[in-house]
């Protein structure tokens, strides 16, 4: 009787579907973002473009245009040193992510960059805006 019941268990684990655990949102979002600034950080324009979504990939419609862009208007990410993730926020369940990344930029200025993340058809997240905020004053220890 113990050795059909631990047959019959062995059975229903073998053939049983997995178990699929959902990703996390804003560990995904974090993931895209770290890939883009590594891409920029390499000069690897194509890369870091693949990361832009539909929308910004209207407003600059090849590989350069971005790549300029990004050099004149966020150069903390562009030459990020270190960088850290901070806060998320989820909108709609996860359709939207918007992220917090403390970078530390040329001459050791600290930035903080809120990314706006877009959830695509395919599942993938990309990099619908990026707001950056000088940090001037610091909190202390």
């Amino acid at each position: 009787m113990v050795a059909r019941f631990a047959s019959l268990v062995a059975t229903l684990v073998l053939v049983a579907p997995p178990i699929v655990h959902a990703e996390d949102p804003a560990l995904q979002a974090q993931s895209v973002i770290s890939e883009q600034i590594r891409a920029l950080m390499r000069d690897d324009a194509e890369k870091a473009y693949s990361y832009a979504s539909p929308d910004i990939r209207m407003m600059y419609p090849d590989k350069n245009a971005f790549l300029t862009m990004v050099q004149k208007n966020y150069e903390a990410v562009y030459h990020a040193g270190n960088y850290a993730f901070g806060r998320s926020k989820l909108v709609g369940g996860g359709e939207m992510v918007f992220q917090e990344v403390m970078i530390t930029g040329p001459g050791g200025k600290d930035w903080t960059a809120i990314y706006e993340m877009r959830l695509m058809d395919d599942g993938s997240y990309k990099v619908n805006g990026v707001r950056m905020m000088k940090n001037s004053t610091s909190t202390g220890i």
